[in-house]
């Protein structure tokens, strides 16, 4: 089958494709630098003729309030409206575990607006939320950092490798829609505070990483389970561990 990934030159959407192509499906990596661009509408009919499914894991170049959430409403309506006119039968998105409880955080809260689109959208649909990534750990920390500390909510957090997210998302792309959403996360629970020291120390990073219940999360107050997956969630294989090894 024909499958469209927004935002298919990132992080996921380069490894989806690549999933998706050893599968020995027609994956079609769309973006700004392949001439789609989903906020102006730009290549959006071209790309999408033909396809069975688009899958949309692009983000926001700017998490500032007022511009994720012109980014997130602008760019998916006019993918689903260009979804309804190709014929698209199934829309996958990727989104992120705890969103519905993090929306003191403006890009939560466009994260939402963007899954409410979609579910209104007579478009059959699947849902991927997952846990943060692995490879955030340091973009985290150097968010959280105040001299040579770094202060971290005290809450949990289930990270995952960006690999296993492809292959969740991938999964879903060829599977039928749920019309719902899925959870994926990582094998291993951690303190919020550990997992960002255990990934520093690995790196031989000198910062002191502090546990600070006045830490926010992209702006929000975190509880102790707000980014963990329900239990229903399909949890991944990879460990941090043994990803942090790999990175040596």
């Amino acid at each position: 089958m024909k499958v469209v990934v927004i935002g298919g030159t990132g992080l996921i959407g380069s490894k989806l494709v690549g999933k998706l192509e050893e599968h020995g499906h027609e994956a079609v990596p769309a973006s700004p630098n392949t001439g789609v661009n989903t906020l102006t509408g730009e290549g959006l009919a071209e790309v999408l003729q033909g396809a069975s499914v688009v899958v949309d894991v692009s983000n926001s170049p700017s998490f500032a309030d007022d511009a994720v959430m012109e980014f997130f409403r602008t760019s998916t309506t006019n993918l689903l409206k260009a979804e309804v006119d190709a014929g698209v039968t199934h829309h996958v998105a990727l989104s992120v575990v705890g969103t519905e409880r993090l929306q003191e955080s403006g890009y939560f809260r466009a994260k939402l607006a963007q899954e409410e689109l979609i579910k209104a959208s007579g478009i059959p649909y699947s849902i991927v939320h997952a846990t943060q990534f692995f490879e955030f750990m340091k973009g985290i920390a150097d968010a959280g950092t105040e001299g040579d500390t770094v202060r971290v909510p005290t809450a949990k957090i289930q990270p995952i490798f960006s690999d296993d997210v492809a292959a969740a998302v991938g999964r879903a792309a060829v599977g039928t829609p749920s019309n719902g959403v899925v959870e994926v996360a990582g094998p291993d629970e951690f303190p919020f505070d550990e997992f960002i020291r255990t990934g520093l120390a690995a790196d031989d990073d000198p910062r002191t990483v502090v546990a600070d219940p006045q830490a926010l999360y992209f702006g929000s107050k975190l509880e102790e389970t707000s980014l963990l997956p329900g239990p229903d969630a399909r949890l991944a294989e990879t460990r941090f561990t043994d990803w942090l090894a790999r990175q040596q």
